[in-house]
């Protein structure tokens, strides 16, 4: 047995079980390369300055979880927390918003690190699948967004999640809420670090998960009291297309996420079989962040959802994914003059696309197909001395049972046609 481990809090993804993660991850980025989301991939680690500024240096993400580092060259770097700022930082980097065609559409999936205390749907080491419409201020494309990502659950199979919804506001009528939820959160029995956070970013205090501040948040002031008309007209749109589009959503005034670049539109998806880390995705409209890094007024808008959490609700709702055989034909040969022969016939197979794969180490019969059957193959092809002599190979079908002598020169044809 090896010496090391997998570092705590983290997971190795291996075969069969890794087969749910690329099912997972391929049904969520579908229905974005339909809508025009291109692909986009970033660096693992970014400047420390680049969260402090976009996620929030008053964010648990920022001042407890996110793991920092030190170069040789003295530059402080720090693993991404999540995708949003790098994806954003990468789109300005390259000049994309000066393209001429906005919103900039991207998509990502990724590994992101959070030192948190490991349960399980909380990882310090996750996996996400994320889009970005950078560069344009437009309801329908908030609701694009959310309607997505609905397909994407739905084409899984996934039934039993719900949408919370909200408006953050914008720097217009936020302010106003904010000094009133002050005003609130000052009232209250608190402890120190939530008391600091009542100066920096009051929201982050309604996003406390612990039951003795849930409880005193009871009559708290709420977001939506407050909306400036204009943000009231852009929410309401945002509501009609989702609903239009046959989304159900639930009103959650108290949602306000925990990462400080939201305004305006904000969404969670939850899944109730997950327990407490209930939350498989969310995202927002964040149209200050790109002004927070340096960049242009970029209004926009995205999400993540996380690809472990999403394998956990199908789980919990007892979805099985039809995966694809990973081997559509596996091949026997006994004695050197069949491994000649049928290694050649696998490999031009697997030109022609069909999925082959080889009994190596020189096994018996019996050993061989067992390892045919492990394989998930739906034919085998066995060939020894004799069959060459006289010209054939034997077929098997694996799942009837049934075995015939094809020709040699037959084999990757007749292979071609029966799988189609």
């Amino acid at each position: 047995m090896s010496t090391f481990k997998a570092p705590k809090g983290t997971y190795d993804l291996i075969p069969p079980e890794s087969a749910k993660y690329l099912a997972v991850r391929e049904a969520i980025a579908a229905p974005l390369r339909n809508s025009g989301y291109g692909y986009i991939e970033t660096p693992g680690f970014e400047s420390v300055e680049l969260f402090a500024r976009g996620v929030g240096e008053s964010t648990d993400i920022v001042t407890k979880e996110m793991y920092a580092f030190e170069t040789k060259g003295g530059d402080r770097l720090a693993l991404r927390p999540e995708g949003t700022a790098s994806v954003l930082r990468a789109a300005l980097e390259a000049n994309l918003h000066k393209a001429g065609n906005l919103p900039v559409k991207l998509w990502y999936s990724g590994s992101y690190y959070r030192y948190e205390r490991p349960q399980k749907g909380r990882y310090r080491h996750f996996s996400q699948v994320g889009a970005e419409a950078i560069g344009a201020e437009d309801p329908a494309l908030d609701a694009e967004l959310i309607i997505l990502a609905d397909q994407a659950y739905r084409s899984l199979g996934l039934s039993n999640f719900r949408i919370l919804l909200n408006s953050l506001g914008d720097k217009e009528c936020r302010p106003v809420y904010r000094a009133a939820l002050q005003d609130f959160l000052r009232g209250l029995d608190l402890d120190e670090d939530t008391r600091r956070r009542i100066d920096i970013n009051p929201l982050r205090v309604l996003d406390d998960k612990r039951e003795s501040v849930q409880q005193q948040l009871t009559g708290a002031p709420l977001l939506r009291d407050y909306l400036c008309d204009a943000c009231k007209a852009y929410h309401e749109e945002v509501r009609e297309l989702i609903t239009a589009a046959g989304v159900a959503y639930e009103d959650d005034p108290k949602l306000v996420r925990g990462l400080d670049y939201y305004t305006r539109t904000t969404f969670e998806f939850v899944h109730d079989g997950l327990g407490s880390q209930s939350a498989v995705g969310g995202g927002g409209r964040y149209d200050g962040l790109s002004e927070m890094i340096g960049g242009p007024a970029l209004p926009s808008v995205g999400w993540a959802l996380g690809v472990d959490r999403t394998v956990l609700a199908l789980e919990a709702e007892g979805v099985e994914l039809e995966l694809p055989s990973s081997t559509s034909v596996f091949a026997v040969p006994l004695g050197e003059e069949a491994r000649r022969v049928l290694f050649a016939k696998v490999t031009e197979l697997r030109k022609l696309g069909v999925a082959a794969d080889f009994s190596y180490g020189a096994k018996g019969l019996k050993g061989a197909m067992k390892n045919a059957n492990r394989s998930g193959a739906r034919y085998t092809i066995v060939a020894g001395e004799r069959d060459l002599a006289e010209g054939v190979v034997q077929l098997k079908d694996m799942e009837s049972g049934e075995q015939s002598a094809i020709g040699v020169n037959e084999i990757v044809a007749e292979l071609e046609a029966r799988l189609g």
